[in-house]
Parts: C-alpha cells; structure tokens; sequence
C-alpha cells in the first residue's frame, strides 16, 4: 500500500488543525511565524515553551530540525567533498542479542580481524570497497572517538545500549556537524533509552517482529537513488519489524506488504515501512530494517538480495553526499 506519510503530507495537516487550538485558553504560536512548516512540534524541530506544545499533536519532535527538507542540513565539513577519500565508520557492537549475520564479537581495537562468519561485516566492506569506499570498523568504544574523519556512520546490527555517553555525544556532535547516519537492521533495537536517537531513526523504534519469513516489498519512492533501479515489488526474506513509534516526517522508500509483514494494531495500520530518509539535526539519516537473513549478506542464493546490496549501497552514498540525498 502506498504510504499516507511518504511525502508527510498527513501529518502536515494533522500539525496544522493542531495550530488552530488552544492550551490553556490561548491559541498556540507554532514557532515558525511563517507557516512553513520547520518550527512546529509536529516533527520538524523548533524550541517550544512548554511540553504541551511540543506533543500537541502526539507526535516528538526531539528538540531538532529534522524531516525531508534540506534546510535542515549543515553543511559544517562532515559530508564528503570531491575529490576527497570516501570513507565510512561500521560499528556492529551489540549489547544484547546478537543476530547470526554478525558472527563472533569483534576484538578491540580499529579494524580487528574479522572472523569467516562475520558475514555482514565482511560484506559491507567488500561492497563499499567495490566502489572506492574505505571502511573502518570496530566493536570497541575506544574506537568510536574520532568520527569525523567518516562521511557516515554505519549501524550494522548494533543493538541495546551499544554506546555510552562520551560516544553518544560524539555522535550527536558528528550529526550536527552534517554527518551521514546509517541504520541497518537491529540498529532500531539498540539506544531504547535515548530520544535523541529514537529521533535520528525517524522518531521510530523496535517493538516486535513475526518469524523470518518471505515477503513482497513494495516501492513506494521511485525517484530516490536507493530506490530508482527497482521493479514496483521484489520478494525478499526477512524479519519484518513492527515499529512503536511509528516513522513520521519522513520520506518512505519502501514497505512490505500488510499480510507478509504481521503487522500489530500497536504500531501500524495498513502501511508498513521498511526503509525510508530524512534529515535530522543537521545530518543526513537513511534506514532500513531490513537485512536480518544471513543468506542477504553472502552468496547464498536469497530472492530479492541483489535489491538489497544495491539498496544498502546507494542509500550509503547518498547518506555520505556522494550522490543525492532523500528524493521525494
């Protein structure tokens, strides 16, 4: 089904009937004076005065600019340039359960060995190298001090409290600065604790999933690099995650069908997002929670895992400035 949030426009109009009523007996001043939508608290940032004006209209705005619009990236050195050395930081560290396609935990320290059956690992660095893309990666906190050397940050799996909070704060500075964001997978399960990254995966979160199972994924953008190269639906095999909250301002990619998925009343109706992007707090953030099958990170014959690597890569590029960012 084709998304009633891809564009945002639902939950335009939602912001806009909650500007019309009053708290406390006095209409509230969305912030942005103009009406063009970037001050409100319906998801694209703006300091408000109270909490009430904030969750007006249910939905967070974390304190950020964040939603499809490029005014709110910053363009402060972080994305990459030409002629410069691509580069991306893969972190994997998982503080809780630990999916099969990461394989045996990582040594300390910057670029340890990796294990045969770090299969994930393995691969997204031998696709991003395909295309001139050079990778560190590591499992170790030590290791997570400098990401301003990366034009993205690649959450692979990583799950539960994988950060503590010198990294969470470097983090959230490399965001700012216009860094590029990554989320794989499990990533929606880690940093429950957090707001500011529930926010950076687009005010979203795990909830449940059904069994791994096949599935038709649907195109919902056809314009956007990550997703332009696709047949309108393509089978995949996957954990297809239920979301609470669900993903709101941003722009929806792709989903999977309502049956496949076993969707759950607590988090969605009849779409079901499986990969979208959207800026956040002057950084760039491209998801999806797909990827869970070992089989999509090999060369085990998968349906669907030639859509997925392409689909994985160009939403890095795009997420590192290389190639455009978040079509809509």
């Amino acid at each position: 089904m084709k998304s009633l949030i891809r564009s945002g426009a639902a939950l335009v109009a939602a912001a806009a009937l909650g500007a019309g009523m009053a708290l406390g007996g006095v209409a509230l001043d969305r912030g942005d004076g103009g009406g063009n939508g970037h001050g409100n608290g319906g998801g694209h940032g703006g300091q408000k005065v109270t909490a009430e004006e904030i969750y007006l209209d249910e939905i967070k705005d974390y304190g950020v600019c964040r939603g499809t619009d490029p005014e709110c990236y910053h363009e402060w050195g972080n994305g990459w340039v030409e002629g410069e050395q691509k580069r991306i930081f893969v972190w994997s560290r998982t503080a809780g359960p630990r999916h099969a396609h990461l394989g045996t935990p990582l040594a300390p320290g910057l670029n340890p060995p990796l294990n045969a059956d770090n299969v994930a690992q393995l691969a997204l660095k031998a696709w991003a190298e395909e295309r001139g893309i050079a990778v560190d990666y590591t499992e170790d906190l030590a290791s997570f001090s400098r990401l301003n050397n990366y034009q993205a940050v690649v959450f692979l799996g990583s799950n539960r409290d994988t950060l503590d909070d010198t990294a969470q704060t470097t983090l959230m500075q490399y965001i700012r600065g216009g860094g590029g964001f990554v989320g794989i997978h499990n990533a929606f399960g880690a940093e429950y604790h957090w707001p500011y990254y529930e926010g950076l995966l687009g005010g979203a979160n795990f909830y449940n999933h059904g069994p791994n199972r096949a599935g038709t994924v649907e195109r919902i953008n056809d314009d956007d690099v990550s997703t332009s190269f696709m047949p309108e639906t393509w089978a995949f095999k996957d954990e297809w995650y239920n979301l609470v909250p669900y993903p709101s301002y941003v722009n929806v990619l792709l989903e999977v069908d309502q049956a496949t998925s076993e969707a759950t009343p607590a988090g969605h109706g009849e779409s079901h997002p499986v990969s979208w992007c959207q800026y956040y707090d002057g950084g760039r953030s491209w998801l999806t929670t797909l990827g869970h099958d070992v089989a999509a990170w090999t060369d085990a014959p998968l349906p669907g895992d030639e859509f997925f690597k392409q689909h994985v890569m160009e939403g890095l590029e795009s997420a590192m400035g290389v190639k455009p960012f978040c079509a809509t």
